[in-house]
């Protein structure tokens, strides 16, 4: 058990360690909401850079991981989100209203 235990923690830092930063968490980005669609369960987002996925600033369609997440904006809001890549598709995984 102990050998096992000890193979699974190499293979994680090895893995961590080939991987680097691609787990590391993602900085909150500057936006602004241009559209919100509920029943397709995205967000339009007008956003400054985001250095951690290499993307400039654009207006962008995003999935988002939790449908509720739609239930805290509307169109016009200016937020700050995060965003990863999930399964290929860029997908806002928090997002709460700017100041």
């Amino acid at each position: 058990m102990k050998a096992k235990l000890l193979f699974a923690a190499a293979s994680i830092a090895a893995i961590s360690t080939l991987v680097g930063p691609a787990f590391a968490a993602n900085d909150q980005v500057d936006g602004q909401v241009t559209k919100v669609d509920a029943s397709a369960k995205k967000v339009t987002i007008k956003h400054g850079e985001i250095k951690s996925l290499e993307m400039p600033a654009m207006t962008m369609v995003f999935q988002v991981a939790d449908p509720a997440f739609l239930t805290k904006v509307k169109a016009g809001d200016k937020v700050k989100f995060t965003v990863e890549r999930v399964n290929g598709a860029m997908t806002v995984t928090s997002i709460d209203k700017g100041k």
